[in-house]
């Protein structure tokens, strides 16, 4: 009887079947299960928070933003004030800095991010309201990261006193307190 199946063999083949097919289930609903009621996996460690100035100059308001693969402070720390220079999305109203503006470079000196903007920042038409929402958002944004507490902003690489306006001063650091 080659290739014959006596009806019992076959009961037991249908069985076997059955539970491997019952015990795949189970193990699909498990494995949905998890991924549907699981904590994400992401961290705050993949985020960082910027702030930008609402209109009135003073209101802060915030988005997160996702990192990419770069993780070391440097790099965070650029990219926060890459960020909080470029502003929320254009459809929020915000205080913007003047268009053009960019971060050239990002470096730490103990609890002090020293910020170099273009020269694009010193054609700014809103005075003195424009300015403090442009620089307080960007403090409160590198201010958020771990290991800062002040910026010290650099125009083009030099010291300034202060934007053309005169209006901030820019001769020390700032921090939260200057608002």
């Amino acid at each position: 009887m080659d290739g014959d199946l006596s009806p019992k063999g076959e009961d037991f083949l249908v069985r076997l079947v059955r539970i491997v097919l019952i015990i795949g289930l189970v193990v699909l609903l498990g494995v949905l299960a998890y991924r549907g009621f699981a904590p994400s996996t992401r961290s705050a460690a993949d985020t960082v928070t910027v702030y930008y100035s609402k209109l009135d100059g003073v209101t802060l308001d915030k988005w997160t933003v996702s990192l990419g693969p770069a993780r070391d402070p440097r790099s965070v720390a650029f990219y926060a004030a890459v960020q909080a220079v470029a502003g929320p999305p254009s459809t929020v109203e915000a205080v913007r800095f003047p268009p053009g503006t960019i971060v050239r470079k990002v470096e730490r000196r103990g609890t002090t991010a020293i910020v170099d903007l273009s020269g694009n920042v010193t054609s700014g038409v809103g005075g003195a309201f424009a300015e403090a929402g442009e620089f307080k958002a960007l403090v409160w944004t590198l201010t958020k990261l771990p290991g800062i507490s002040s910026v010290r902003i650099t125009i083009n690489g030099a010291r300034v006193a202060t934007l053309p306006g005169g209006h901030l001063e820019l001769d020390e650091p700032l921090s939260r307190s200057n608002w």
